[in-house]
């Protein structure tokens, strides 16, 4: 459509806007979790640092085993954390519990529902091949090894991995500073008396948990009527506060009281677009205030938390250096209803999901698609993408979805 910036376009151009990362800092291990790594993480030591037992029951030489049953002599015990320190030889044995040190001279575990104890011996009544049941040392990792790379965010299994490699602390990018400001004259804060013609601010919040699941810290900057100097105090305000990202929620389009991107550009703003071909959020704004990235939502609440996932989400990802910010977060799926074709806007469809018998998940886009539908979009498991001008698709057709549950990382 003209003057319209095609989404992955306009992705492109946001994150060509990002400078730099923002600067690292040193984090302990336990308070780095939702942390984004500023460097890659390698093995500080090798795990397991010994041959392990991977089952209760006997070290054994698996070449006492080559007749059964075979009586072993018993010689010592090897627990987690007290292993057993001698070597055993021909005819012995050691008694052994899971995660514990494989003894010298001991090449297998012979488990304990195929052995019995009887006083300082052991009878072995099933045979064992050399290395059953030993996990050799190195198995996870060695020291030096390369486990964890710059941009990674450290989840719960990222963080293990870290901690388990040696790492009592590690190097993070600090959580970038969001500013977000609602702007509207019809708006109220949540729990705040309502007129009649009046609205709940609900875009602000969402916009603040989406920017903190990517890993930022958000600002709220509260609700901006539509007036110039109020629009001037708010971008006063996200400049002390050092903002790296200012997103503004509505008043970005052109109408008589849509004044953000004026007082924006009173303010110096260096404006890189302002339309994109997508349905919800046409009037997406973007530009940079100096060192600042600029955002500016749309106002109905669906296209705010579409846009905020397609776009802000993505920019405070690479504000935290990571290099798969730009990443294509769709998944394969099957059209559950006919659609007719497609105009000149992407189109992001809330959608419901089930599973198909190929365990493909099918999409089920809502009948109301309406921006304003905060209902629908609640309920929504899914946006279904569909690109400029695709034709018509019947039902059983592919297509591509992006999970709302685990759209953002």
């Amino acid at each position: 459509m003209s003057g319209l910036l095609p989404v992955a376009e306009a992705l492109e151009r946001i994150l060509a806007s990002v400078a730099r990362p923002v600067e690292a800092e040193r984090a302990g291990i336990a308070a780095a979790a939702g942390r984004t790594l500023a460097e890659p993480v390698a093995a500080q030591r090798t795990q397991p640092p010994f041959p392990a037992s991977a089952m209760d029951g006997y070290a054994v030489r698996a070449a006492d085993l080559d007749s059964v049953p075979a009586r072993l002599r018993l010689v010592g015990t090897s627990a987690a954390g007290h292993g057993h320190a001698g070597r055993i030889g021909p005819g012995e044995a050691v008694r052994i519990f899971t995660g514990a040190p494989v003894p010298e001279g001991a090449d297998a575990i012979l488990i304990q529902e195929d052995a019995e104890a009887e006083g300082d011996s052991v009878i072995a009544r099933e045979r064992v091949a050399a290395g059953r049941f030993v996990r050799p040392a190195g198995l996870d990792f060695r020291a030096g090894e390369a486990l964890l790379q710059a941009g990674d965010s450290l989840d719960a299994r990222r963080l293990a991995l870290a901690a388990a490699a040696g790492h009592g602390e590690v190097s993070v990018r600090r959580r970038p500073r969001v500013a977000i400001l609602a702007t509207g004259d019809e708006l109220v804060a949540p729990g705040a008396p309502a007129a009649w013609d009046q609205i709940v601010a609900s875009n602000a919040l969402a916009l603040a948990a989406l920017a903190r699941a990517a890993g930022a810290e958000p600002i709220d900057l509260g609700i901006a009527g539509d007036s110039l100097p109020a629009l001037e105090d708010a971008i006063r305000r996200a400049r002390e506060a050092r903002a790296d990202l200012f997103v503004t929620l509505g008043g970005a389009s052109v109408g008589d009281h849509d004044l953000v991107q004026s007082a924006l550009a009173r303010e110096g703003l260096e404006l890189g677009f302002w339309r994109v071909a997508l349905r919800p959020g046409k009037p997406l704004m973007h530009g940079r205030l100096g060192e600042m990235l600029v955002i500016g939502l749309p106002g109905n609440p669906v296209s705010a938390i579409v846009c905020g996932m397609l776009f802000v989400v993505p920019a405070i990802r690479a504000l935290l250096g990571d290099p798969r910010a730009g990443a294509d977060r769709s998944e394969p799926a099957i059209l559950g209803r006919a659609l007719p074709r497609n105009d000149g806007r992407a189109d992001y469809m809330r959608a419901r999901l089930d599973t198909a018998p190929d365990r493909l998940p099918v999409a089920h886009p809502e009948t109301r698609q309406d921006s304003s539908m905060l209902s629908v979009l609640g309920q929504a498991e899914a946006l279904l993408v569909r690109p400029p001008h695709a034709p018509a698709a019947e039902a059983g057709e592919s297509c591509r979805i992006i999970r709302l549950d685990r759209g953002i990382l």
